[in-house]
């Protein structure tokens, strides 16, 4: 399939409408045979339901297109030969996403990393290897460009191959000043991935609704750290729902950021402590095996009942837009927490401390993944130890005294 211009400013103009989601879009394209038929149904619609619904004019659905294409970015749409295969098997596919960079990435079979914000440097460091390692097996890097995990999974795989999916527009870098990170993805043949409107500025709900692109795009999500309100854990729930492989790396049940990693894999999930403990789960999919629907991922429905982000209007009967969670509800929760932004420490001290855990990491890697030189972290490291708070192991490494 190949839409025409004038379909898809349709679509855009259809998908842009309050009240039409994924679901709904695709219930009123199957129901008139088209966008531009929905898009003339809509007023008789919408006046049943009490509520008139004005879609956007073709004038600022081309504006939006035009905005993108400034940016080297262009819209793709369900079914297209663009449009990624694996993302298109789920039943929340956005009708149209914005790709910028190196869109043939976006056929390569591909796994998800995602992780903590507030990660430990022993996280960090094996997410570089994971990432590292897969890559140069040939799988994509997937990750939401969020500080901690899901940035060093980006830069270790720069080189073989990393997706970036954002939860605003694609001119709304979240955070901010992974702008640079963003730039050296494109440079180096990798892609970024919108669903949001250009100019939006991402909000609490619409890091879930990111979340489920990234395990889409993915034959399996791998969590690094988590802690038990995480928003990785939302990822991993959306892959179970779509069927796909769900891994985590276990942690110390003395770290906080290991509660949700340790979770999964009571609940079921592939432990990985090993590059080779994901390629062998994955290596019949990426030889060509079918990609699982989300009918498939009913056999743990305490993971699989992920809960619905989008207001989606049922056109066809009397029921009111679908409920979001509310903020009590620890998904949201966790989406509201990373769209208020995380605020790294700026006393050396405190940043050394939040990049400890009870696992050993060597001197080395504490100074890379803090920006601390190696001499303040060393003497830093002899505060704690005169404190109590770390012990010494061998070659160097310490670990926090929980």
């Amino acid at each position: 399939m190949q839409l025409s211009d004038d379909q898809r400013i349709d679509w855009l103009r259809l998908i842009r409408c309050e009240g039409v989601g994924p679901r709904t879009f695709r219930g009123l394209v199957n129901r008139f045979g088209g966008a531009g038929a929905a898009l003339a149904a809509l007023p008789d619609l919408t006046r049943a339901r009490g509520k008139r619904i004005v879609p956007p004019s073709r004038a600022e659905a081309e504006a939006e297109i035009a905005a993108a294409a400034r940016l080297m970015a262009r819209f793709v749409a369900l079914g297209e030969a663009d449009y990624p295969r694996a993302l298109q098997a789920t039943d929340t596919a956005p009708p149209l996403i914005v790709i910028r960079g190196e869109a043939a990435l976006l056929r390569r079979p591909a796994v998800a990393i995602v992780g903590s914000r507030n990660a430990s440097a022993a996280g960090l460091a094996f997410t570089e290897r994971l990432a590292r390692g897969l890559g140069e097996a040939g799988l994509v890097i997937v990750s939401g460009l969020a500080r901690g995990i899901d940035a060093r999974a980006h830069k270790a795989a720069l080189a073989t191959g990393t997706l970036a999916v954002l939860a605003g527009g694609q001119d709304r870098i979240y955070p901010v000043n992974h702008g640079e990170l963003v730039a050296a993805i494109l440079d180096q043949g990798g892609a970024v991935v919108a669903e949001m409107p250009m100019g939006w500025d991402p909000r609490g709900r619409d890091f879930p609704r990111r979340n489920r692109i990234i395990s889409g795009l993915s034959l399996g999500s791998i969590v690094v750290e988590a802690a038990r309100r995480s928003g990785s854990l939302i990822t991993a729930r959306f892959a179970l729902e779509q069927g796909r492989e769900v891994f985590a790396v276990p942690g110390s049940p003395l770290d906080p950021r290991a509660e949700g990693t340790n979770d999964l894999i009571r609940q079921g999930a592939t432990l990985v402590a090993d590059i080779d403990h994901v390629l062998a789960v994955l290596a019949p999919l990426v030889a060509g095996a079918d990609i699982a629907g989300p009918d498939l991922a009913l056999d743990r429905p305490d993971l699989a009942d992920a809960p619905i982000f989008w207001d989606e209007t049922d056109f066809d009967g009397s029921a009111l837009p679908v409920p979001i969670p509310s903020l009590d509800d620890p998904e949201s929760e966790a989406a509201e927490a990373e769209a208020s932004g995380f605020a790294e420490p700026e006393d050396g001290r405190a940043r050394l401390i939040a990049a400890l855990s009870p696992t050993p990491i060597g001197t080395d890697e504490l100074s890379r993944s803090t920006g601390l030189s190696v001499r303040v972290v060393q003497t830093t490291l002899l505060e704690l130890e005169l404190d109590g708070r770390i012990e010494r192991h061998g070659s160097g490494a310490v670990s926090l005294i929980a």
